[in-house]
């Protein structure tokens, strides 16, 4: 079971990334803009999820993933780090939210990470 000090060193090992306390929680940041937070005590991790997907996911395993109430009209979602199954899920979702707050520039320099990979 991932814990918050997986989350942070997944986190940290993304290029360009930083780790900073806002509202009293860690945040993590991709060239200063923020993809993932530590919030509840840290048994959880808010990443960024377009709202379709999101939706989707909460439906699909609302044990997993549920959208906090001060977020539902922003593209994020919350995951129980307890319900994951494990560091390469953990690792996929962190990287998938970083993707989508990295600049192009970062983008382009590791196009592979992030993507869905066929397993």
């Amino acid at each position: 079971m991932p814990d918050a000090e997986d989350v942070r060193r997944i986190a940290l090992s993304l290029p360009d990334t930083t780790e900073k306390t806002a509202w009293s929680m860690p945040t993590f940041r991709v060239a200063g803009k923020m993809f993932a937070t530590l919030p509840e005590e840290e048994t959880s991790l808010a990443v960024r999820c377009p709202k379709e997907e999101r939706d989707e996911l909460v439906l699909a395993e609302p044990e997993k993933f549920w959208i906090a109430d001060h977020e539902a009209n922003f593209a994020w979602v919350r995951a129980r780090l307890a319900a994951l199954d494990g560091e390469d899920e953990l690792r996929d979702i962190l990287a998938d939210s970083w993707r989508q707050a990295a600049p192009i520039r970062l983008l382009e320099e590791h196009p592979g990470l992030g993507v869905p990979q066929e397993r």
